[in-house]
Order: structure tokens, then sequence, then C-alpha cells
């Protein structure tokens, strides 16, 4: 997925591994009843096809719990804001600093210098709040920042024109090795940059575990 090494272990990793081995099989158990012209599998495809969007959100908070682990403990806060933004649709852009300072390569907004709460970092992205424009910089455990503008990407994923967020987030990626999340205010979806490169993210529902 890129050149950072995900965590060795972790209940999640087995958590992945199991559902997928649960799906292959299923998958080869009715692709084995084709032959059986009496037998509709339509419901059971269904039920793989929610599977699959469970292991999806799964596997988003794999990949994001152990890039961001060592740099801020405040993964569960984020994952739970997310979500909200998605629901509510409030566009978001959110800079999560790792080793490479941000500094020098984005155009400061507005300093907060406040601690980490997901209720904050909310509320910082409410349509109306004049600091929802531009990105929030998160380095550890405090909101650095809000109103920050990232250089944008030329980038562009084949026929589908990328937002103005998606292409600054991008854009920061690749000049560092900072996460940037990004939520679309037109769709609800969420996504994340990591090495110039977009990956969907799926944040697990409140009442996953995320450990």
């Amino acid at each position: 997925m890129t050149e950072t090494s995900p965590c060795d272990f972790s209940p999640l990793k087995e958590a992945l591994r199991s559902s997928l081995q649960e799906i292959l099989q299923d998958l080869k158990t009715h692709a084995a009843s084709l032959d059986n012209e009496h037998c509709c599998m339509l419901s059971e495809l269904a039920d793989i096809r929610e599977r699959f969007i469970r292991l999806q959100s799964q596997a988003s908070s794999f990949y994001l719990n152990c890039y961001l682990a060592p740099y801020t403990e405040k993964y569960e806060e984020l994952s739970f804001c997310i979500r909200h933004l998605m629901e509510r649709r409030h566009g978001a852009l959110i800079i999560i600093e790792r080793k490479d300072s941000v500094n020098s390569l984005i155009h400061q907004g507005v300093p907060l210098g406040a601690r980490f709460t997901f209720s904050l970092l909310e509320s910082i992205f409410y349509v109306g709040n004049p600091l929802h424009d531009g990105a929030v910089l998160v380095r550890g455990s405090e909101i650095v920042s809000a109103a920050n503008i990232l250089p944008l990407s030329n980038y562009e994923a084949g026929p589908k024109k990328l937002g103005t967020r998606h292409r600054a987030a991008i854009g920061l990626t690749e000049l560092c090795d900072a996460l940037v999340i990004v939520v679309s205010e037109e769709t609800g979806s969420s996504s994340f940059a990591m090495g110039g490169r977009l990956y969907p993210f799926m944040p697990l529902s409140e009442n996953e575990p995320v450990h």
C-alpha cells in the first residue's frame, strides 16, 4: 500500500484475517452451488456484500491506527469525529503531522494551540464557523491551528475530477510524510492521503471496538 509498514501484531489484523478467510470459504461454497439450478444465492451475495463493507471499515481502522499510533494518542477521538462529520456531510480537511514538519509547506492559518478533543475538532468544521475553510493541523495531542491552506496537487484520478480538498490532501502528502484526512461534503464519504496517494476510509461505527 505504501512504504510505511503496518503494525506486525494487532487484534484488528487477526480480525481482518479471520473475516477474509470466512468470506473466501463462503464464496467457494456459493461457487460450487452454481451447478444446482434450484439454488438462488442472491440473498447470500447480499450478505457477503455487507460483510465486505464491514471488512473495509476494519481495514481502514487497522491501517490508520498503525500509521498514526506513533504520532498521536487521539486516534479513537479522531475516528469518532470523522464519522460524525460524514453523517452530517460537513466537509473537513485534517492534517496529522508525523516525522516531517509541515510548517514550511502550508500557508499557516489561525493558531489555536488547544488540547485535542473530538468536540472541538468537530465544531471547527460546522458550516458557518469562520475557521471551517482550510485544514486543521494536529500535532500529537494538540490542535495546532485551523484554516491552513495546503499546496494543490495536479493529480487527477482518471476521468473523475478531484475537488479542492482532495487535491490539497494529495498535494501536501506529495511533499512530506503527513497523513491528511478528507471528508466530502458532497457525498459524505471520507478518504485519507498518504505518500501522494488517496485511499478510501470508513471509520468503525461507534459500537465497534477499535482495539
